[in-house]
């Protein structure tokens, strides 16, 4: 029932994901934005995409020790990130998993945030936390109506 929620178990979607991480993991972020606004015909968005999306941009890199975005890039490189991140949380097939991917890399990534919004006279700070409170706000009414759905079944 609260799987749809919840996200995925590791082990039942491991396998099945290792494809989809192998498209993700070569897209640059206006791909990764055109596959999270369901643009990308061949390639459905789901909750396993977002939560790829996601640990894309938090890994670092294995040869440079970087990650996806860093405070030493150029401004449109994190504004296309930033957006990212709010394209994320706007999208209706988010999970608690993907909420608590997108809350890592703001912690992760608070003092990039902040510079940006510093120099460049941006919001981002607060649209950030406007979309993470809309985002659980759709969770929790996916939740009542599953939780109705559930009780009209019986």
């Amino acid at each position: 029932m609260f799987g749809n929620i919840l996200g995925k178990i590791k082990g039942d979607t491991e396998n099945s994901n290792q494809g989809l991480a192998a498209k993700i993991s070569k897209m640059n972020l206006t791909e990764m934005r055109s596959y999270i606004n369901n643009k990308v015909p061949d390639l459905p968005v789901d909750e396993d995409g977002l939560n790829e999306v996601m640990n894309n941009l938090l890994k670092l890199n294995d040869k440079t020790s970087k990650r996806y975005i860093e405070i030493d890039d150029m401004d449109s490189k994190k504004k296309k990130g930033f957006e990212l991140i709010l394209s994320i949380l706007t999208n209706k097939k988010i999970t608690i998993t993907t909420v608590e991917l997108v809350s890592e890399f703001l912690e992760t990534n608070r003092d990039i945030i902040e510079k940006y919004d510093r120099d460049l006279k941006q919001i981002y700070d607060s649209k950030f936390k406007d979309a993470l409170s809309l985002a659980v706000n759709t969770i929790d009414t996916q939740v009542e109506l599953n939780r109705k759905m559930n009780l009209l079944n019986q």
